[in-house]
């Protein structure tokens, strides 16, 4: 008998204290189908620091968390819940609402592999089939409109580049432009006119002609000279 009761002793602490958990949660239950999701959180955290590795308070709440659009603290109690457990022990409740987490807080990729994981392990879920599709759709979506927008920067980096070239070519053509008008006057000294220009041609093709018709002359005196007989 009185081993009975010094077990029962043992364990009096570790009984005591799990009731306190379930009385949290309850508490935390109550508060959160009334909608005071901030009441629910309270409690839920009362049940945690009483028992730090119960699962019912982690996702309670990871709920209450989700329902308050905390979507990053209630992702940190949802990925604790799916890293925790063995594979089998997992519910596919922590992976649906961890997708539902990741699609509020703009992660569609990993809400979308979130809903795979609950669809392996319940096939026949439709609202995760809907949200899966919905997921697609919406990164589908987004991808598009990035790449969208990539092309648009791409052509108007295009564009800005050609503007820059045509004013630089424009800019070119303006500083060789007023070079040019910017250039002195050749200096006109020592030049001649056109029609003195022309008589002066005149003259040297008449002193031209005037040589040609000695050097024809002297030819001519050269071939008349006798040639000595011999003897």
């Amino acid at each position: 008998m009185h081993k009975i009761i010094i077990i029962l002793l043992l364990f009096l602490p570790g009984i005591l204290s799990a009731q306190k958990v379930k009385k949290e949660i309850r508490k935390g239950n109550r508060e959160y189908y009334n909608d005071q999701f901030n009441d629910a959180e309270l409690h839920y955290r009362e049940a945690l620091e009483k028992d730090p590795e119960s699962k019912k308070a982690t996702y309670n709440l990871g709920n209450s968390l989700y329902k308050q659009e905390q979507f990053e603290p209630a992702i940190t109690k949802y990925e604790s819940l799916v890293s925790s457990e063995e594979s089998n022990n997992v519910s596919s409740e922590y992976f649906y609402n961890l997708g539902n987490s990741y699609f509020k807080a703009q992660k569609l990729e990993k809400s979308i592999e979130a809903y795979k994981e609950c669809l392996r392990m319940n096939p026949s879920d439709a609202d995760a089939k809907h949200n899966l599709f919905l997921a697609q759709k919406m990164l589908q979506q987004q991808q598009n409109q990035q790449q969208q927008q990539n092309q648009q920067q791409d052509k108007n980096q295009e564009d800005q580049e050609n503007k820059e070239d045509q004013n630089k070519n424009q800019d070119k053509d303006q500083q060789q432009k007023e070079e040019q008008q910017n250039q002195k006057p050749q200096n006109m000294e020592g030049q001649i006119s056109k029609e003195d220009a022309e008589r002066l041609l005149e003259a040297l093709e008449q002193d031209e002609k005037d040589v040609m018709k000695k050097v024809q002359e002297e030819k001519a005196r050269v071939r008349k000279v006798p040639v000595e007989k011999e003897w």
